[in-house]
C-alpha cells in the first residue's frame, strides 16, 4: 500500500509540500521517544507521534522512514515543515488519536500481506 492509499482511508491531512506520496509502506511505528525510534524503527514504515518538532525530521530521514504522522491535531512547528520538505519526508496531521491510526493502520497492512 501506498502513501496515497493510507493518506485517503486514515483521512489524513498533508501538511508538507512536494513529497514523494507513490511511497510503498512496509509497515508502521509508534513512539514519541525519538531514540527508541531511532533503535526500533524499520526503513519505509510509517512513524506515528505527537512530537512535531524539527528533530523528527532527523530521525525519518536516518531511518528513511516512508512518512511521519502527527496525530491528535498536535501543531507542526513551521520549521520541521520546511525541513521535511528539503528531506522529502511527507508529514501528514490527522485530528485521530495514536490508538485509532494504529488500529486502522494496523488492520490495512496485515490484510494486506496475507
Amino acid at each position: 500500500m501506498n502513501l496515497k492509499e493510507i493518506q485517503e482511508v486514515l483521512n489524513l491531512k498533508l501538511v508538507t509540500k512536494s513529497t514523494n506520496l507513490d511511497r510503498d509502506v512496509r509497515g508502521g511505528y509508534v513512539s514519541d521517544l525519538l531514540s527508541w525510534v531511532m533503535a526500533h524503527a524499520k526503513e519505509n514504515e510509517v512513524w506515528i507521534t505527537i512530537q512535531s518538532h524539527q528533530n523528527i525530521v532527523a530521525v525519518a530521514s536516518l531511518l528513511n522512514l516512508a512518512a511521519i504522522i502527527v496525530a491528535e491535531n498536535v501543531n507542526i512547528e513551521e520549521n520541521t515543515l520546511k525541513k521535511a520538505e528539503e528531506e522529502n519526508i511527507p508529514i501528514y496531521s490527522s485530528e485521530k488519536s495514536i490508538f485509532e491510526l494504529c488500529g486502522i493502520l494496523y488492520n490495512l497492512l496485515s490484510r494486506e500481506s496475507k
